[in-house]
């Protein structure tokens, strides 16, 4: 092909894309087109980020699912005859979520540090960056017992995920499982009823988690419930709604209360803000969680655990909650930035705090 040729090619292609484009800009206005994607993508971006939560439980469901499946073999490698068939899978489960919790909502300080030194007779400032990192935080583990029950009385975010990464740190720190109170709407949630039996997590009676507390295992109520999840807002305030079963519970068992609250928890999902009578009106129906979720920011995240609260057999069951209340709100109000903020619960992970564990 010769030259000219080359060049009558390329302008009839030129001239065909162009014709294209003018019968494409005829129907579509692709300034618009632009400027609605770039406008969109983030907010489909944060509507999406939650899938990753998804996508984890559902991971862990089908580990287990691929563990029980092999339970014959599994049985004749640990041939013991105290051996807990389910207990290697949870020890495998916490490892996975609390690695996910130091990736996802840990600390990474570069710290500076200054030091003097003689150079020519004379002192001079030395400075040197050390750079460290921490995972997911928590604070006041030494509140919890080694052995013997204890009742768990924590905030519910819209997720709570900090519950997750609590159990798995708790289990590999302490070798100890807390029971967990769940909604009943769980149990038509696929897959659920097998993560359910292996992470002990069941709606309960006061009879059962009182029956669960009796036999020296710690067992978590979010008494907020799906409510306090879904219109809680980043105000940080208790939804309980006169809620006392939790302390009929503690009060039939005669177990302590540790109230427990996680930094940051509503940066790192929140609930839509619009319509919010609306959905309110629609949960009292259905009773199931009917307001969207946002989020799954990766914010620093640090559970907080305040010191026990023995029995107290004078106190009644209202007193006892409006006490456990207190609790909880103090830990708020010393730890918790009112209102939230996404952006500075970003910048936390740079901020170092107290050491945990």
């Amino acid at each position: 092909m010769s030259t000219s040729d080359g060049m009558i090619a390329l302008s009839n292609e030129t001239v065909e894309n162009s014709t294209v484009l003018a019968y494409i800009g005829q129907y579509i206005d692709l300034d618009y087109s632009i400027w609605l994607y770039r406008l969109l993508t983030p907010v489909l971006v944060t509507f999406l980020l939650p899938c990753a939560f998804v996508l984890l439980i559902y991971t862990t469901i089908s580990f287990l699912y691929i563990y029980k499946l092999h339970s014959r073999f599994i049985l004749q490698v640990y041939n013991e005859g105290d051996f807990d068939f389910w207990d290697v899978a949870r020890t495998l489960v916490a490892v996975v979520w609390d690695a996910h919790g130091w990736i996802f909502h840990g600390t990474i300080v570069r710290a500076m540090r200054q030091r003097t030194v003689v150079i020519d007779q004379r002192l001079m400032p030395i400075f040197s960056y050390k750079s460290y990192s921490s995972g997911y935080e928590v604070c006041g583990l030494e509140n919890l017992p080694s052995s013997g029950p204890a009742l768990i009385i924590y905030y519910h975010g819209a997720i709570p995920i900090d519950m997750y990464y609590f159990t798995a740190r708790v289990y590999l720190k302490r070798h100890r499982l807390i029971y967990t109170v769940g909604d009943r709407f769980l149990n038509n949630v696929p897959g659920w009823k097998l993560l359910a039996r292996v992470m002990k997590i069941s709606p309960g009676t006061v009879q059962s988690c009182a029956s669960v507390l009796r036999d020296g295992n710690m067992l978590s109520i979010a008494p907020g419930g799906v409510y306090e999840a879904q219109f809680g807002d980043s105000n940080y305030e208790l939804l309980w709604r006169r809620r006392v079963g939790f302390a009929k519970v503690a009060m039939e068992s005669k177990a302590p209360i540790i109230p427990m609250f996680t930094e940051n928890l509503r940066e790192g999902f929140r609930s839509v803000g619009l319509a919010k009578r609306l959905f309110i009106r629609l949960y009292n129906a259905v009773r199931f969680p009917v307001r969207p979720i946002y989020g799954g920011f990766p914010v620093k995240f640090r559970t907080h655990l305040g010191a026990p609260i023995p029995y107290d057999p004078s106190l009644s069951p209202e007193e006892l909650q409006e006490k456990v209340a207190f609790a909880i709100e103090e830990l708020i109000n010393r730890h918790q930035r009112i209102p939230g903020s996404i952006f500075h619960a970003l910048l936390d992970r740079f901020i170092a705090k107290k050491k945990a564990q």
